[in-house]
């Protein structure tokens, strides 16, 4: 699964320049850190990931990690609109440092959200917790670049 460069999103306008809404950004955040605490504290602590709930976990799981990204986005004065903004997001990782690895992991997850929601795609435990892991890990350092 091929992901296309950040410049060629804002080529084809699914990026757009926009103004630094810093009331948006901290609004994501919350919304992201209110999420995580909902997963942590409701989901986790009270719920085994078995397969018959792991979509509902890497859904969750996902909504976080790309709401952070989406703040960065707009806090670096970006904006995705539209068919392909949630690849024009993920490939917005590669500006802010990530590896080709997690860029590339987190495609796929944003590929098999999308079959969840769409398709009725169904994912294992197995997968549920590999995220759950890339989720403890790029969560801190995602936060750490809205700080910069």
């Amino acid at each position: 699964m091929i992901l296309n460069n950040f410049e060629e999103f804002l080529r084809r306008g699914i990026v757009q320049k926009a103004f630094q809404d810093n009331l948006r950004v901290d609004s994501i955040i919350n919304e992201a850190e209110r999420k995580l605490v909902f997963l942590k504290r409701d989901m986790l602590a009270k719920i085994k990931i078995i397969d018959d709930n792991s979509n509902d976990f890497i859904e969750k799981m996902y909504d976080i990690l790309i709401e952070l990204i989406r703040a960065k986005l707009l806090k670096d004065g970006f904006k995705a609109d539209g068919k392909g903004a949630h690849e024009a997001e993920v490939s917005y990782m590669r500006k802010i440092g990530f590896n080709e690895l997690d860029v590339s992991f987190m495609n796929e997850l944003r590929y098999f959200r999308n079959g969840i929601k769409y398709y009725g795609k169904r994912l294992d435990k197995k997968y549920a917790e590999k995220v759950l892991k890339f989720l403890n890990r790029l969560y801190p350092i995602l936060k750490t670049s809205l700080n910069k």
